[in-house]
């Protein structure tokens, strides 16, 4: 839309303000919906609007501020009643650089100033929005840069999870913009040791996604403070639609995180990988009754009990009510500003389960039909119990219901290493008996396959997963301990080397199963956090990836980056259709107990026609029977080498101890 149309169109709505007037709603239910996509502040040199929804408000107005944390207003506008319970104000004065509050009054009542719910720019600390186009913040060429890169097929998916400040934040990661989003943009750093470390070393992995923790603006660290090594995991929104500001080299200057991150994105595309962006919807950060969304609307974008009370199925103090038109709005919105400003590929969803099912759906609908590659997952499970009636959870159990959504597992993470929320209970990599059918699950990517007995999955009864494509399979993410840790905490007995052979057999599982494979960042050199359970708010000492042990573990490191190459080389552990699986996979008859065996015949597109997979989870050599035939042995226990480490001929055939084997027929 040209400037003389938005001109023309803001005028023609000025006209239409003074036929306006406050309306009274007996409740919430009543408040009209907004259709229209220009809610916040747009600017132009030309002319600036700011629009916002608040049904209940008696009054509106504008602050605006020179800085973005200090002094007094320089001007405060009066906002006037617009249509369909929003308020807006429009001036042709040039107020790019300047900050903005809003505040409305309610029952006689100002409320706090808030930055308002669209900003997409804030000063420090994020309590000031700030006048700008981001468009105009942006990498030469930008605004190409979606469209330069090759895109991976969701079937092809491999997913890596970092924090920000994780990878760069020990100073023997060699580099130099350490703990921000120019740290992962950094390329030639090296460790102490000489070893390749940052975004060479997430190179050097072959991973096709890089899942980021939140980055955008959350509530508890504070931006002018971050000598004080202040860390969060950052699962407590404040500004949606913004840039996390300690992330950025100048977290005072508004411009200067929106263009470094965009460069972190663009880096990292022409690197080869595509970024997945950690959402936080169900839920804010901060006091309730303060936050952003509170201070326009109050409780419309929340969940309550009967008694008025806020629901808390988020286990955070209250969680948002994506069925309502306005919350549901907002959230389309603001994931497409992020997709189509930023570039992101894909979005994961912090406990998915509070949401509905039409919202996620209605958002699948906009981001595949803006971004055909997009890819979008979640936590398809709550933290407590919701008003919200379960049919209507966007839960795991539900998945067959979603459109085009992935789901994780926890059906596979807690078969292989043991229950989550019990530390020192033990999986299957560990020697615990009975988990073979979960394994199996976890295997064909929670589709249905007619040789799995569903009585003994540990949590699903049945498939939950119509396509393998819509099953993240994972062992180890930024929850709970490392799998190092919990291997070490479960298995006191256990030596040095069998944790580290429990370790590879647990991601030989997941990488070789039909599911999106799920790596936790530094897994693959046994990252530690030094048997600290929930470090979302502990120091860089203990989140921090040690580049030391890159050394230390060197055959580990080799050993994970050959294992995804093998996957990535295959198509039998990615075949991505659940008929495909059901056709090709069939499970051999094993007798052994803590031992899982699999033969995939003709295999599709593949030039490996006939392989034979086997884990075994036992402490000691177990032998089983295979189909009679000349094999190679391809992997055996932590080696690779796809022309064949040995060859092997027989109907029977020894697996070591807590190991895996893959053979394939000559």
């Amino acid at each position: 839309m040209t400037i003389q149309r938005i001109t023309l169109a803001l005028i023609f709505a000025l006209f239409l303000t003074a036929c306006h007037s406050v309306k009274k709603y007996d409740n919430m239910d009543d408040y009209p919906i907004y259709e229209e996509g220009d809610l916040g502040c747009i600017y132009s040199k030309t002319i600036t609007s700011f629009r916002i929804w608040s049904p209940p408000a008696e009054e509106a107005k504008i602050n605006i501020y020179e800085n973005g944390e200090n002094g007094e207003p320089i001007d405060i506008f009066a906002m006037k009643a617009d249509k369909d319970g929003t308020w807006l104000f429009v001036t042709n004065e040039d107020l790019k650089g300047k900050y903005f509050t809003y505040q409305v009054k309610i029952d006689g009542n100002w409320l706090g100033e808030t930055p308002g719910i669209y900003t997409k720019a804030v000063g420090v600390n994020g309590k000031r929005g700030y006048i700008c186009n981001p468009n105009d913040i942006s990498p030469e060429k930008w605004s190409r840069e979606q469209w330069s890169y090759p895109k991976t097929k969701k079937k092809d998916i491999i997913l890596y999870e970092l924090h920000v400040r994780d990878l760069s934040m020990n100073p023997n990661s060699g580099i130099e913009n350490r703990g921000k989003f120019l740290g992962i943009a950094e390329g030639g750093t090296k460790s102490d040791d000489g070893l390749p470390t940052g975004l060479d070393h997430i190179k050097e992995m072959g991973i096709t996604h890089l899942h980021l923790l939140p980055f955008f603006d959350y509530h508890s660290v504070d931006e002018t403070k971050l000598n004080e090594n202040n860390f969060n995991w950052g699962y407590d929104p404040q500004n949606y639609n913004v840039p996390e500001g300690s992330y950025s080299t100048d977290p005072y200057n508004p411009e200067t995180r929106i263009l470094e991150m965009k460069t972190m994105v663009e880096t990292l595309h022409k690197s080869g990988i595509q970024v997945v962006m950690d959402v936080v919807y169900n839920h804010t950060g901060g006091p309730n009754e303060m936050s952003n969304f509170n201070l326009l609307v109050p409780n419309y974008y929340y969940r309550t009990n009967p008694d008025g009370s806020w629901s808390n199925a988020s286990g955070c103090g209250n969680e948002t009510a994506s069925e309502r038109p306005m919350m549901r709005k907002y959230m389309i919105e603001s994931l497409s500003y992020w997709m189509n400003q930023y570039h992101i590929d894909g979005f994961r969803f912090d406990l998915m389960g509070i949401h509905d099912i039409e919202t996620m759906n209605l958002i699948s609908e906009k981001l595949h039909n803006d971004f055909r590659s997009v890819f979008i997952y979640g936590e398809g499970w709550t933290a407590g119990d919701s008003p919200l009636p379960f049919e209507k959870r966007a839960l795991k159990a539900h998945t067959t219901q979603f459109d085009r959504i992935a789901s994780f597992s926890d059906d596979i993470r807690d078969a292989i290493k043991g229950h989550w929320s019990n530390v020192e209970e033990k999986g299957f990599v560990s020697g615990k008996n009975g988990m073979e059918e979960s394994i199996k699950f976890g295997i064909t990517g929670s589709t249905f396959h007619p040789e799995i007995d569903y009585s003994k999955v540990n949590y699903s009864d049945t498939s939950w997963a119509d396509e393998p494509t819509k099953c993240i399979n994972y062992v180890s993410c930024h929850d709970n301990n490392t799998l190092y840790d919990k291997l070490k905490i479960s298995c006191p007995e256990a030596s040095e080397e069998d944790i580290i052979k429990m370790d590879i057999l647990a991601n030989t599982i997941v990488l070789t199963s039909q599911g999106v494979p799920f790596l936790h960042a530094g897994v693959e050199m046994l990252r530690t956090k030094k048997m600290v359970e929930n470090s979302y708010n502990v120091p860089d000492s203990i989140n921090q990836i040690d580049w030391s042990r890159k050394k230390e573990f060197s055959k580990v490191v080799e050993f994970y980056k050959s294992l995804i190459q093998l996957r990535k080389h295959h198509t039998a552990f990615r075949m991505g259709e659940t008929k495909l699986i059901q056709e090709h996979l069939h499970f051999l008859d094993v007798k052994e107990k803590n031992v899982v065996a699999y033969q995939i015949k003709d295999a599709p597109e593949d030039n490996w026609k006939d392989i034979i997979v086997i884990f075994n989870g036992n402490n000691e050599t177990k032998t089983i029977d295979i189909p009679q035939g000349e094999w190679k042995i391809t992997l055996k226990g932590d080696k690779i080498l796809e022309n064949g480490l040995e060859t092997f001929s027989g109907d029977k055939i020894d697996i070591d101890a807590i190991s895996a084997l893959i053979l394939v027929k000559k």
